[in-house]
């Protein structure tokens, strides 16, 4: 009965520790634009390999901190012209 109690208590822990920690805290803007964008489109996305929403979600945020991180094309120099 003991080990039966010490069993619950475990699992209990395991279950009540595992949620608590889930969420990163937001680290910059592209950071929350990113998520809210995973938000909007992982039920929207086909998932034909079955993987399931928290995958597909994290695959389309990995994309797009991607593209947030990529660097920029070069700006076109402007060229100064004097008057006369």
């Amino acid at each position: 009965m003991r080990g039966l109690a010490t069993g619950w208590l475990v699992l209990g822990m395991t279950v009540l520790g595992a949620g608590t920690g889930a969420a990163q805290p937001i680290q910059s803007p592209q950071d929350a634009a990113c998520r809210n964008e995973a938000r909007a489109r992982v039920f929207s996305t086909p998932d034909p390999q079955g993987l399931g929403p928290y995958v597909v979600g994290r695959q389309i945020y990995t994309a797009c901190m991607q593209r947030a991180q990529a660097p920029q094309g070069r700006r076109a120099k402007r060229v100064k012209r004097s008057r006369r």
